[in-house]
């Protein structure tokens, strides 16, 4: 009878999601991969208790990642806390490499909450050789995070606000889509701003929501070089372009959890929407047109379960995501058509239609003692999507497929000492590496600079996908002092 009764709670609970889905929608930003490009945990820059379980978060609190995710879980710090987590990670095939050093502190006193964190980060080149220029070898990364909150009094209720800002001279795996190139100059800013509010309802029972604004502009001088017969001899030519990333996101969202009577099991659900404009897309090498704007749809909902006994908790978290991308191509001139038509200046000459359909598990295991703690974890990607190309030029179109998974062992192991704990995680990324196309699909190439760029790697590709396997391997260091509690 009690199972009938939870399997009831738990249709009530997705229905009630999907009435109020305009409203309602989660923190995080949906992240859009069209060619599975190896990419490291650039913005790994805050300390995660669960990172070593497969990175469970519905129904599992993590309190050190939690206030820089929504600021209002601030209310939820005990005393005062200082931190130090540095990253390093490296893609196999000497693809990319990184270095990051992020510190910061959490507090809470009369009611009032905040927090800040502060990162630099040394980003190594594809590639790079022993003879090139330290400027072209390394990059230089900076991350600023604050957050401030209030718990109202009288009530449970706390709301926050929280910004974060990157000074960026690279973004990793934007090399690996301009093949052919001979250099590759990023610089630009990410400002990622929020607005939370936690309501708690009783013991491990609350509901959250947030309001998400994030900005993301970069820009890649990318330089080639050509080769130009003259006579009988070649003469290499150098070239510069300039390509636009930019991106405007609004977020909303909304989560809940509750426990299951006594039964140690907390069951909880979460609605994620962004809604994206893409004013600038890069061209990139592996796309068969340049594309000019774009904007995105993206959602994510799920359920997460956690069951804790003694020392021992399990976490689990199933999550979907429904996305719908448009770009498309604007004509800089009038073009005549293969039917004699004019598209006027700003027309679209090329569209891309893309529909993706991804899922999300992730899995993972702690037991702490008073001492010594470990955890595991797994998390699996499944990306999805279908492409339709329509060429208003010369009136043709066409349809592709494509789908990977990208799979995440993780492990932590944890030191608990009375002045401070200590932690080290590992995660091991499979199924992603060097994206290439086997052959432009005909009829679709097209050869002028009336168009330009993206972001999210939201790439139309010419033709069917490749890949040469990497394997991206990260270590965190987590040094976690309370100062008072």
């Amino acid at each position: 009878m009690k199972i009938q009764v939870y399997i009831f709670k738990i249709i009530l609970l997705i229905s009630f999601f999907i009435i109020f889905l305009p409203m309602i929608t989660l923190a995080q930003l949906i992240s859009i991969k069209t060619v599975p490009i190896a990419t490291g945990n650039q913005f790994l820059v805050f300390p995660s208790q669960n990172l070593g379980m497969g990175g469970v978060s519905i129904a599992v609190e993590d309190p050190l990642l939690d206030p820089f995710v929504n600021p209002a879980k601030g209310a939820r710090i005990k005393g005062t806390v200082m931190f130090a987590s540095p990253v390093y990670y490296n893609i196999s095939g000497d693809i990319m490499s990184a270095r990051t050093l992020p510190i910061g502190a959490l507090l809470f006193s009369d009611n009032l909450f905040g927090g800040f964190s502060l990162s630099i980060q040394q980003l190594g080149t594809a590639n790079a050789n022993n003879f090139q220029l330290l400027s072209e070898k390394y990059s230089n990364n900076m991350y600023a995070s604050g957050i401030l909150g209030k718990r109202l009094p009288g009530s449970n209720i706390s709301i926050a606000g929280g910004v974060f800002w990157a000074g960026l001279d690279a973004v990793d795996g934007v090399e690996l889509l301009y093949d052919g190139s001979q250099k590759i100059e990023q610089f630009g800013q990410m400002v990622d701003c929020r607005i939370g509010i936690l309501g708690e309802l009783g013991r491990e029972h609350f509901y959250e929501g947030l309001l998400l604004l994030n900005r993301f502009n970069m820009e890649h001088d990318v330089t080639y070089v050509n080769q130009i017969l003259w006579d009988t001899e070649w003469d290499k030519r150098t070239r510069i372009e300039r390509n636009l990333d930019h991106s405007n996101t609004l977020g909303l969202h909304f989560g809940y959890v509750r426990p299951l009577a006594d039964s140690g099991w907390l069951l909880g659900g979460i609605l994620t929407g962004n809604w994206k404009s893409h004013p600038k897309i890069p061209n990139y090498e592996l796309m068969n047109i340049p594309r000019d704007p774009g904007n995105s749809s993206a959602y994510n909902f799920g359920l997460g379960f956690s069951h804790t006994k003694e020392q021992v908790t399990l976490g689990i978290d199933l999550i979907y995501e429904p996305i719908w991308s448009n770009t498309w191509a604007d004509a800089a001139e009038p073009v005549t058509t293969s039917s004699g038509s004019v598209i006027p200046v700003g027309g679209k000459t090329i569209e891309n239609d893309f529909r993706f359909s991804n899922k999300l598990l992730r899995i993972g295991i702690h037991r702490d003692e008073r001492r010594l703690g470990f955890q595991l974890g797994l998390q699996v990607r499944s990306i999805m999507y279908w492409l339709d190309q329509y060429n208003n030029v010369i009136g043709s179109s066409r349809k592709q497929k494509e789908h990977w998974t990208e799979w995440t062992p993780s492990w932590s192991l944890n030191l608990n000492f009375k002045e401070f704990q200590i932690r080290y995680t590992g995660r091991a990324t499979m199924g992603t590496g060097r994206p290439g196309v086997s052959s432009p699909s005909p009829g679709f190439r097209w050869e002028s600079d009336f168009f330009t760029k993206s972001a999210d790697f939201l790439i139309a590709p010419s033709g069917p996908l490749t890949l040469q396997d990497a394997r991206v391997m990260t270590h965190q260091i987590s040094i976690v002092v309370p100062i008072r509690n």
